[in-house]
């Protein structure tokens, strides 16, 4: 009776894990909320400080040192992105547990990473199979549809690859394959690094699990059936923190 009722007592006082959040394997069963306690005091104080986020308020400056770099990928020239993968529309919303958040036109949470920069210029520094886990918000145009969020905080930043991304107060925002729903972060500090971001480009730590792992990246056709059985699915917890 001690016992659940000291679990009761953890949930409520945290909210923090979402429904089905599982910071072992990416979010398939539920966990305690009160096991990602330790982690949330560091990561409020680091942005309480603006060590990390002393960039956010300054969206302006940083989204056109971000512009400056449009049209120079490796070829010089921007990549047309395809109209199939472009991010036409940013809505600044709430959902449970967490609050404040940004969608795309499916309902699917944006993140934030903290290897990326947003001044003195902005930068994405996911590529690779980090990008297959976080697919960034692409763009031609960078005027996707608002709601809900600033127009004067959203810019671009031209990828290695030449195409653009949507910016938030400089920030580089990508979705995340581990969600299987709208409105669900699984996401949220994953690796330290990722985080859901707010309308107006900071970090929403209201709800934070403990440090999980990465979803291993979807597997290419390319890729033979042995390497497949030896390495899992998406769905499984990848290994590299770099992402």
């Amino acid at each position: 009776m001690v016992v659940g009722a000291a679990l009761a007592a953890a949930f409520a006082l945290t909210g923090c894990a979402p429904a089905g959040y599982n910071a072992a394997d990416g979010g398939t069963v539920a966990e305690p909320a009160a096991n990602a306690v330790d982690e949330t005091p560091s990561a409020e104080a680091e942005d309480e400080t603006g060590a990390d986020d002393a960039t956010d308020d300054s969206g302006d400056a940083a989204d056109e040192a971000g512009d400056d770099a449009a049209g120079k990928g490796a070829a010089g020239e921007t990549v047309e992105v395809p109209e199939d993968e472009v991010t036409d529309s940013l809505t600044g919303t709430s959902v449970k547990r967490m609050g404040q958040v940004v969608v795309n036109g499916d309902g699917f949470v944006f993140y934030r990473f903290d290897k990326d920069t947003a001044k003195p210029k902005s930068k994405s520094t996911c590529n690779g199979d980090c990008a297959k886990v976080w697919p960034p918000a692409l763009t031609n145009d960078g005027k996707p549809k608002l709601k809900g969020v600033d127009e004067d905080l959203v810019g671009t930043v031209t990828r290695d690859d030449g195409s653009k991304q949507l910016t938030i107060g400089g920030w580089p925002i990508y979705l995340y394959i581990g969600d299987k729903k709208p409105g669900t972060w699984t996401g949220q500090n994953v690796g330290g690094t990722w985080f859901v971001i707010k309308p107006d480009g900071t970090k929403n730590l209201t709800c934070l699990p403990k440090i999980s792992k990465p979803v291993a990246p979807p597997k290419d056709d390319s890729d033979s059936a042995d390497s497949e059985d030896s390495s899992g699915d998406a769905g499984s917890a990848g290994s590299d923190y770099s992402y």
